[in-house]
């Protein structure tokens, strides 16, 4: 029972847009029909949990992320009972399902604004964050830095100001409100009845408000995640909560609380610290992030991720480092957004192979759940033309012909255009090119992530690091039990050397994971290894 309901740590995590992925019905955007008729694509590659992006009715100001219903599935992308069926089918080919929770704000069209902002003396006034002047909660910074200058925007109905800590047309809910958090409940209740298998709670930091504070991290909010928790154990054992808290280790490493939180939260800060140490050909940034982060409790799981929908965020590293990614991954002025860099992996990596797959390597490999993003084990670009972080979301590369085999519409009709440059489009980068041949990326993804599956020490096993002299290999030992597999990773660009002490593993026998070929047996003398541009080994440490 206790493997089932952690069931999580054994994950590879698959995230994707439902209006991104495939349109089966021809109007221009995917929905759930659409989805249903891919997920034997997502099976086969290997992936065992779906993390949707919102579907919920909303006005698409934020690309879903503005609900105005939060039990209810958005018109363009079908109906409940489409959902329903895609969730009987990805159960059947053993994909578990995690859906959005946007608890922090809502869309200023849901009703439960509508009323609040209608009088003052409305019932649900105190629903949301209100205010006469905008001298409140001075401490706590602007997100959205790039679009919003105040965390209080003017209403005219109610001659009020009301609080959102993203865009001013995403009010925040009132969370010292005892009837918001009976309402919150009862959306997650409807969609674990349904039979989703976990949620991401998005933007949890930011939930409740105290002035003299950053309004981030409060104890308070953690006093509402425990509650729904606890209300989850009670009635829907096994179910996962997922936190995204962009912030430090420590900050982060609270919303596991003491295993009575959420199971996952996000290591935001590794990745851009994985994207340094390639770019520096150095693996202290990876190091250090790794040592600054606490022990967790057994039960609880980092997510692990090298891009995702929103930009490559910058904001938990120094003032120096910011200035150095950026000047290394966005020469290209129109990249930046907020804090950070609105880039697919492919792109940010320039399209190298061998920097693509080492990178993967490390995602697959590091303690955590991995998680990828759509798209993104085909190597696909991105559009930094379009506005917001919508570069990082156009549909999905299915095939060379209309669309990229993505829907049959009028191309004029589609949510966002597909991408046709001569380097990622649609006719070089697709699924069916790559299914074509075996040395394709996606055929590598595949190898990669059946390795990553047929072992439990990867997303369970503790981790030791390594020392070699060469400061260009990042080694580590993942065990569990009896079972040790060694990682060795090359960040460089030119070929390198390094030596190992394994003295403690004497005798045993290296064997490379993805081939099955033996390595030189270990002795008493230091373990010396070479390694080509970006080459990345696991190994199978046995006694033969």
């Amino acid at each position: 029972m206790a493997e089932e309901t952690s069931w999580y740590k054994d994950a590879v995590i698959y995230e994707l847009s439902v209006r991104g992925f495939y349109d089966a019905d021809g109007d221009g955007g995917g929905e759930f029909r659409g989805l249903t008729l891919k997920l034997d694509y997502l099976a086969e590659l290997g992936v065992n949990a779906l993390w949707l992006l919102p579907f919920y009715p909303s006005p698409l100001r934020d690309d879903g992320y503005d609900i105005s219903d939060y039990t209810n599935i958005h018109p363009a992308y079908g109906t409940l009972d489409d959902f329903k069926m895609f969730l009987d089918e990805a159960h059947r080919r053993g994909l578990r399902v995690i859906t959005e929770l946007v608890l922090n704000h809502t869309s200023e069209q849901h009703p439960w604004f509508l009323e609040a902002r209608s009088s003052r003396q409305n019932p649900r006034r105190d629903w949301y964050v209100w205010s006469d002047t905008t001298d409140r909660y001075k401490r706590a910074r602007i997100i959205f830095s790039d679009t919003e200058l105040s965390n209080w925007a003017w209403d005219p109905v109610s001659e009020s100001y009301y609080w959102h800590r993203f865009f001013s047309h995403q009010p925040d809910l009132n969370y010292d409100n005892p009837a918001v958090r009976e309402a919150m409940w009862e959306v997650m209740r409807f969609w674990l009845e349904m039979g989703v298998d976990g949620m991401r709670l998005d933007a949890v930091p930011y939930l409740v408000e105290r002035e003299s504070t950053s309004c981030e991290n409060l104890p308070e909010t953690h006093d509402v995640l425990k509650s729904l928790r606890a209300r989850a154990d009670r009635s829907f054992p096994g179910k996962l909560l997922l936190a995204e808290a962009n912030q430090w280790p420590r900050d982060v490493a609270a919303y596991f609380g003491a295993g009575d939180e959420c199971q996952m939260a996000f290591h935001f800060p590794l990745m851009p610290r994985m994207f340094m140490a390639v770019r520096l050909e150095d693996r202290k940034p990876i190091v250090e992030i790794l040592q600054s982060t606490p022990a967790i409790p057994d039960s609880c799981q980092w997510g692990l991720f090298l891009r995702n929908h929103d930009e490559l965020t910058l904001e938990m590293v120094t003032d120096e480092e910011r200035d150095y990614l950026r000047d290394e991954f966005a020469r290209e002025r129109r990249a930046l957004l907020n804090l950070g860099i609105r880039r697919r992996l492919a792109p940010l990596m320039e399209g190298d192979r061998r920097r693509i797959e080492l990178m993967n390597g490390l995602l697959l490999s590091l303690p955590g759940t991995p998680i990828l993003y759509y798209g993104d084990e085909i190597g696909m670009g991105d559009n930094i033309y379009l506005g917001d972080r919508n570069g990082v979301r156009t549909p999905m590369q299915w095939n060379g012909g209309w669309n990229a085999g993505f829907s049959a519409a009028d191309p004029e009709r589609l949510y966002a255009p597909v991408i046709s440059n001569p380097v990622y489009g649609y006719q070089a980068i697709n699924v069916d090119s790559q299914r074509r041949y075996s040395h394709s990326l996606l055929s590598w993804m595949k190898q990669a992530i059946r390795i990553r599956q047929s072992t439990r020490v990867f997303g369970r096993g503790s981790m030791e690091v390594l020392d070699p002299l060469n400061h260009r290999v990042f080694a580590f030992l993942r065990e569990l039990g009896e079972e040790k597999i060694l990682v060795v990773s090359n960040l460089a660009s030119q070929a390198q050397a390094a030596e190992l002490d394994l003295r403690r593993w004497k005798g045993s026998v290296p064997i490379e994971m993805s081939g099955g070929s033996l390595f030189p047996p270990i002795t008493e003398r230091p373990y010396l290894l070479t390694l080509g541009p970006y080459q990345f080994y696991w190994f199978n440490l046995r006694r033969l």
